[in-house]
């Protein structure tokens, strides 16, 4: 079988989008490999093996157009609420939590926050029906 290691997103600045990624979730630098045209961080923690690369192209200076094809990254928590909390104070504006019950019957609490270059990251209830 295969296995994830890794999800890659292209960020304008490198500085703003490590120290997101080290608040909201506590990421931290695994790897950088730097090139000519191009950086590449590799952000991980001690709960998984999975990474996020960034890569930073150093001739852009404008945004990137995210157009109508990305969905979202997504962690989970321990404590969506405290989670939620804490990204509000820290200024990062997360959306309200969602307590998503199709059929009548909660089976997942969410709530989704935005990354400096505009990237979706959903934040989940750890212990719910699909995690």
């Amino acid at each position: 079988m295969a296995k994830a290691i890794h999800s890659m997103i292209r960020v304008l600045q490198e500085a703003r989008s490590v120290q997101f990624y080290e608040k909201a979730f506590g990421l931290q630098v695994a790897d950088r490999l730097d090139f000519d045209t191009f950086t590449l961080v590799y952000m991980s923690n001690a709960d998984s093996t999975f990474e996020l690369e960034l890569t930073i192209n150093k001739d852009r200076t404008e945004p990137y157009d995210l157009g109508d094809g990305y969905g979202h990254l997504a962690f989970s928590v321990d404590d969506l609420d405290a989670a939620h909390a804490r990204l509000t104070d820290a200024g990062f504006a997360p959306r309200k939590i969602v307590d998503f019950a199709p059929a009548g019957d909660v089976i997942a609490r969410f709530f989704f926050i935005a990354d400096p270059d505009g990237y979706e990251v959903e934040v989940l209830q750890r212990g719910g029906r699909y995690l």
